[in-house]
């Protein structure tokens, strides 16, 4: 597993959730709609990673 593709995936999360912070207090649904969606391309990248580990692990 890459340590950096990690951080660019949490990096990813926390983008998400301020910018869904931001589409609820300014009641912007857009904003909240692409928040959310960055929290769930956020588990997609980190469930990949999981996907690696084991199959590095595997291989071991």
């Amino acid at each position: 597993m890459s340590l950096e593709d990690r951080a660019k995936a949490t990096a990813k999360n926390i983008e998400g959730k301020a910018q869904e912070v931001v589409g609820n207090v300014t009641g912007d649904p857009e904003d909240k709609a692409e928040g959310k969606a960055k929290q769930a391309e956020s588990e997609v990248r980190h469930g990949i990673e999981d996907v690696k580990d084991n199959i590095k692990k595997d291989l071991k």
